[in-house]
């Protein structure tokens, strides 16, 4: 059971942060998404979303890019590379430790 928690305790603080769980998780299921659909998805603020974003780009875990489209500005986001890994990564630690807390279950 020690282990169990050494793996709970080495989970990545960036990518376990429940809303920013959700948004890497959001975006591991396409290609990029735009800011105002990221805050519908999450019913984040703006402010909120923001600071979030920002923590996982400072991570490089997202790309964020900006752009007009037509005259309004559109945020777009998406995974880079390591940020796919990190959120697939910490999904396989989670199921691991559901499978290890159901056999402490049995056991």
């Amino acid at each position: 059971m020690t282990e169990a928690f050494e793996v709970l305790a080495g989970l990545d603080k960036i990518v376990h942060e429940p809303a920013r769980l959700a948004l890497l998780t959001a975006l591991s299921a396409c290609s990029s998404a735009d800011f105002v659909s990221l805050q519908r998805l999450t019913g984040l603020t703006k402010g909120n979303l923001s600071t979030h974003l920002s923590k996982l780009e400072e991570a490089g875990l997202i790309a964020i890019e900006k752009q007009f489209v037509g005259k309004k500005p559109n945020t777009l986001v998406r995974l880079t590379p390591e940020g796919r890994t990190a959120i697939d990564q910490h999904w396989q630690q989670l199921e691991r430790l559901h499978r290890d807390a159901q056999q402490w279950q049995s056991g």
